[in-house]
């Protein structure tokens, strides 16, 4: 008999052991390019790009805008205090390229005007 397990942010079905091969398939990716499904849910933290603030669609920014918010993420991501003249000279071995997605997320949000778009419940 299958049985869940109810925790608080759902329901956790219980796998049995013959069946886990196919229960961890679909719940990994071997390709992080297979994760970039347009369509697919938002189910992370509501407070993060993969939550409810990740559907926040985008107004009153150009394509330009969008560019120039990459180049300040890179900037901010960068972990010296120093910061080189030009973006080629940073350094790219230690900028972690998720701490840029989200600060370019941040920078966007900046750019809109509504900065920080998180849930009124965690302001």
């Amino acid at each position: 008999m299958k049985k869940n397990i109810y925790i608080a942010s759902g329901e956790i079905p219980i796998v049995p052991i013959e069946d886990l091969d196919e229960a961890l398939n679909e719940v990994t990716f071997d390709d992080e390019l297979d994760t970039l499904d347009r369509n697919r849910p938002y189910l992370g933290q509501s407070w993060t790009d993969d939550g409810a603030r990740g559907k926040q669609e985008l107004h009153g920014v150009t394509m330009r805008d969008v560019k120039d918010c990459f180049i300040k993420a890179c900037y901010d991501s960068n972990p010296h205090e120093e910061h080189p003249k030009s973006i080629y000279d940073l350094d790219w071995n230690n900028i972690d390229i998720l701490a840029v997605c989200q600060n370019m997320t941040c920078w966007i949000e900046k750019y809109m005007g509504i900065y920080p778009n998180i849930p009124d419940s965690m302001k």
